[in-house]
């Protein structure tokens, strides 16, 4: 099921340089093959909406949400900006923060989690492997775990590196997986085409000021 949303009931902060939108779950951010609704053609109608009689209108996103994953996701209404976002994120000068639902909890409930992972593109699936793996690459992320309710425990995560799935197979690799992840072994029902992870907090600096900017949205279960 693709969801339509009303752009400006997502906005979390916006000004001439950036849009950002707190993206629901199930909901792509760029089209897809499939032709599934994305949040990125839905932005594009928001901004349309704002300069009616302007056929010179730029808006793209700077990063990308698994289409399960809900949480904040950045735009650039430049192309200048875009490229000084994108340069912030590729030298690690964004901190990125992320919050997850598991059934289990690791022995260790504060910590960092370590890990070399492959992309098996067949399979579209993120695996963890060993480091001698010819295409391995090296994950980091730091946590702290605590218990929530329905005997469920609370993931603070900070990323570290942002490969593909890399939250999701970590968790899993560590006994852990997010509820409604099926793909990496949740047998816990959450949502349809949704799991229970949400990018909490999006720490950056502006593009045009230098000045560092903050975004902060709970995820539904906290609300």
């Amino acid at each position: 099921m693709s969801i339509k949303i009303n752009v400006p009931d997502h906005i979390l902060f916006e000004d001439s340089s950036i849009l950002v939108v707190n993206k629901p779950c199930s909901l792509m951010v760029e089209p897809d093959r499939n032709g599934h609704l994305n949040l990125l053609h839905q932005v594009q109608k928001y901004e349309r909406s704002l300069h009616p009689k302007s056929k010179d209108i730029y808006i793209q996103h700077v990063h990308r949400l698994d289409r399960p994953v809900s949480g904040i996701v950045l735009f650039a209404r430049k192309k200048s900006v875009l490229k000084n976002l994108s340069e912030q994120f590729a030298t690690r000068r964004v901190r990125k923060f992320y919050q997850a639902l598991t059934q289990f909890a690791p022995p260790i409930k504060e910590g960092r989690l370590e890990n070399y992972l492959w992309k098996d593109k067949k399979n579209k699936k993120a695996v963890i492997v060993e480091a001698s793996h010819t295409e391995a690459e090296k994950v980091l992320l730091d946590y702290s775990v605590t218990p929530f309710k329905e005997n469920f425990h609370l993931w603070n995560i900070q990323l570290h590196t942002g490969k593909f799935h890399q939250i999701r197979a970590q968790l899993a690799a560590s006994g852990c997986p997010i509820l409604g992840d099926i793909l990496y072994g949740s047998f816990v029902d959450y949502a349809p085409n949704s799991i229970a992870l949400h990018a909490s907090s999006l720490h950056f600096y502006h593009p045009q000021t230098g000045d560092p900017i903050q975004i902060k949205a709970d995820p539904l279960w906290l609300a």
